[in-house]
């Protein structure tokens, strides 16, 4: 075994703990177990293999603190202990080392970050989030010139995200996640000045203020989320600047106002996700909205040769990050792992938008998501949206809409979830298609409507059977 250079045993039903004969397979440059069901703790003895470049026990159930001897580690330069049960506090690490990608995400460490992390100078990417760790915003880590990847997401970082003296650079960053922390105060990101950051996500703070026009600098943003947090602003029309912002989060805090003053002459061109959902947004659906969003116009090339997923062009982020999003699809909170170029997604839910739904919604066609629920849009559905043939998942409960449902719905084969509920629709519901898979749950609290699947029987098409005296009394006692 002392001649053993490279040890891969992942994704097997390995038990018990890491053996440790390792510390005399002096040769041993690559070792990984990771994505089996090794327990215990990670035995010292790694200090003694000097040849170790790599070493991946991701995914099991080890559990005891981080060795000390991985931050000493002088040719190590990938550590992956994500996905275990490992406690206490991060390791020191010594100017002797040549780590490069250092991922301890969804353990149990606590603590700050440990401030010798700028010893570090070839660190590319950083991943601690899913712990249990509390610290101020790390600024400190500008000095780390080939970072590209800052995962905090899911800890208890807090305090302001400003430095009061200086602005900061970070000349490589590509991906900023901060979600899910107590980050509090005004909403600032002038301290970046990371003209190369490409996927911004901060979103399940405390953070305040207006959205910073700064960001607009940023022109390799592909994705930003800002969602729940308490930001107070009116649509960011200047964003539009951005020519490679493919997802749009702002949902869930206090934007406000009409959007309708929007540069359609250049428009989001490659926007495919916008959620704007739970603020207080408000004023007519403008088609001048609805042309900006150019990207959602053109149907996507589903040659799954042609797949492509945000973010796979950057090597490292490809390897060690994968941009995520979660939308509400189908009527239920969906986590996207990874997000396919042809997700399309435009959910403007639990607002105050008022007036019709417009018809030229129907040139949106690349739409696989359309929620426009919990508003007061009221008039007819519009016949146009049957242009939308990749819809999947179409919310329009929780209006004032009347009239019939169009029959030219039932042509969106592709539709799985429809809800039209609690409005005010009436007359027989469509019976072809996907319509014969829709229960009962699509059409409450629309007491005119008639047909399959409610027991309400239509006499003749369109028209609901006028109820019985006896039966319109078991209603109101119901």
């Amino acid at each position: 075994m002392s001649r053993v250079g490279y040890f891969d045993a992942s994704h097997n039903n390995l038990r018990g703990p890491i053996p440790s004969c390792l510390g005399t397979m002096s040769r041993l440059f690559y070792f990984n177990a990771s994505h089996n069901n090794l327990s215990g703790q990670i035995p010292s003895c790694l200090g003694t293999m000097s040849r170790l470049v790599y070493f991946d026990a991701s995914h099991n159930n080890l559990s005891g603190p981080i060795p000390n001897c991985l931050g000493n580690m002088s040719a190590l330069s990938s550590l992956n202990l994500q996905g275990n049960n490992l406690s206490g506090i991060m390791p020191e690490f010594s100017k002797a080392n040549q780590l490069r990608f250092l991922i301890v995400d969804g353990n149990k460490l606590e603590g700050q970050l440990p401030r010798s992390l700028v010893e570090c100078t070839h660190l590319q990417v950083l991943d601690v989030g899913n712990n249990m760790m509390h610290d101020t915003f790390p600024f400190w880590l500008e000095k780390l010139p080939n970072l590209a990847v800052l995962i905090l997401r899911k800890n208890t970082f807090y305090g302001q995200i400003k430095h009061l003296k200086r602005k900061i650079s970070f000349p490589a960053l590509d991906v900023l996640d901060i979600a899910s922390n107590q980050f509090s105060g005004k909403l600032s990101v002038d301290f970046l000045q990371a003209t190369q950051l490409r996927s911004l996500k901060i979103g399940g703070n405390k953070l305040e203020g207006k959205l910073p026009s700064s960001l607009a600098n940023c022109n390799n943003l592909e994705v930003v989320d800002l969602g729940n947090n308490m930001i107070h602003d009116t649509f960011p029309f200047w964003l539009e600047k951005l020519p490679s912002l493919k997802v749009l989060i702002l949902r869930g805090n206090i934007f406000y106002g009409a959007i309708t003053r929007v540069d359609t002459k250049h428009g989001f061109p490659k926007l495919h996700i916008l959620d704007i959902a739970s603020n207080n947004f408000s004023g007519v659906l403008s088609n001048e909205f609805l042309q900006s969003l150019n990207a959602m116009k053109q149907v996507a090339n589903e040659n799954k040769a042609n797949l492509e997923y945000i973010g796979e062009q950057n090597n490292i982020v490809q390897l060690y990050y994968q941009d995520s999003v979660t939308i509400i699809n189908k009527g239920i909170e969906m986590f996207y792992e990874k997000v396919l170029t042809i997700l399309t997604c435009f959910d403007v839910s639990n607002n105050s938008f008022h007036g019709r739904v417009p018809k030229e919604i129907h040139i949106l066609r690349s739409l696989r998501v359309l929620n426009l629920s919990h508003n007061s849009l009221s008039g007819e559905i519009p016949s146009a949206l049957d242009n939308l043939k990749d819809l999947e998942s179409l919310d329009l409960s929780q209006n004032n809409l009347s009239g019939k449902i169009p029959p030219q719905l039932a042509s969106l084969t592709f539709l799985e979830v429809l809800d039209l509920s609690y409005n005010q629709l009436e007359g027989s519901i469509p019976q072809s298609n996907q319509f014969n898979t829709f229960s009962n749950d699509s059409y409450r609290g629309n007491p005119k409507l008639c047909g399959t699947p409610l027991s309400r029987k239509c006499n003749e098409v369109g028209l609901p059977k006028p109820p019985s005296p006896s039966s319109r009394k078991d209603e109101e006692k119901s």
